[in-house]
């Protein structure tokens, strides 16, 4: 089916994708308002795509005090926000107890915003630091408040790409068990991609269509095993190697392909409000967050700033209603 999607044309691609959009969702269009906080830049992962890591005695290093995240989270609060998304690096020696402080003063402070938080690689990480099985540690950390975990380190689900630019991150094979675990343990997800990277010793994009299709297989066969994912979320690695077509066309195929998760959400982060509301064009239904905080993409040097504004406008020029979800 892949293979057959990728040789229609991108007009074609997008009938096909907004009909799927509009069978699934209607006119509605869905956003939230999330803040993104970082409670590290710490990370002895060192991927060679990243620009935010550094190393702890780097004059730039920082692990988020729980009086700045107060404020950030009252912040948020204050234009209307129910929902932190939290991930950090590789820290050395943060283990399952700093999470658990961290997410009980949260819930404590403030009982009604959701925690999105950490990823399959930090979650396996802490579980190794703190010596204890991956399932004792989601389960410890859902008893501490998390609510769901975000799709981040999946890159491309492809080991030989993962080999080169994450080796000391977790396998393919691993980010997949920590979902299905995740999901097992009533945590559900996102799921992501990111395309477009590139091969710095060649000065060419990496990922192939074939290995873009290996990973939305794979997402594919976990979710009919689990159902625990809620999102599936299209990024393009910055600085962008790609064109924006190209982006659209990976996304319809995404919408088509992925009968098994509903919503497809696009990339206001790497897009731009602009970009994402082409992308309900080509299948997506949902626009993310106002861009409050972002670090990890805008160390990249890419910036785009959006409102909750923005958003609602974006939508409504489409002829379809906004809709605010958590």
């Amino acid at each position: 089916m892949l293979e057959k999607l990728l040789k229609l044309p991108l007009h074609k691609l997008m009938n096909l994708a907004i009909k799927e959009r509009k069978k699934r969702w209607g006119n509605i269009i869905t956003y939230t308002i999330e803040r993104n906080i970082n409670y590290t830049n710490i990370c002895k992962a060192k991927c060679k795509f990243c620009y935010f890591w550094v190393n702890k005695k780097d004059k730039r290093a920082f692990i988020l005090d729980f009086s700045e995240l107060e404020r950030k989270i009252k912040e948020l609060i204050s234009v209307g926000g129910v929902k932190i998304l939290l991930q950090g690096g590789l820290h050395p020696d943060l283990d399952i107890k700093y999470f658990e402080e961290m997410f009980s003063f949260i819930k404590k402070k403030f009982p009604n915003i959701y925690i999105h938080a950490l990823s399959p690689t930090e979650i396996l990480h802490i579980s190794k630091v703190s010596k204890l099985s991956l399932k004792e540690t989601i389960i410890r950390l859902k008893q501490a408040g998390l609510q769901s975990v975000p799709g981040g380190g999946a890159e491309i689900l492809v080991d030989r790409i993962r080999n080169y630019l994450s080796p000391n991150k977790i396998s393919a094979k691993d980010w997949l068990y920590v979902m299905q675990t995740l999901h097992e343990l009533g945590i559900p997800s996102t799921a992501t991609m990111v395309i477009g990277f590139e091969d710095f010793e060649n000065n060419q994009i990496l990922d192939t269509w074939e290995d873009r299709f290996e990973h939305l297989r794979k997402i594919k066969e976990l979710q009919n095993k689990t159902g625990g994912f809620t999102r599936f979320i299209l990024w393009t690695y910055q600085p962008q190697k790609i064109t924006f077509a190209e982006y659209l066309k990976m996304l319809a195929i995404a919408r088509l392909y992925l009968d098994n998760i509903n919503s497809i959400q696009a990339s206001i982060v790497t897009q731009g409000v602009q970009g994402a509301q082409t992308a309900l064009l080509f299948g997506a239904n949902d626009m993310g967050s106002p861009i409050i905080e972002e670090n990890v993409v805008s160390s990249a040097g890419i910036k785009f700033k959006v409102s909750k504004e923005d958003i609602i406008r974006a939508i409504r020029e489409l002829g379809c209603i906004p809709q605010m979800r958590i």
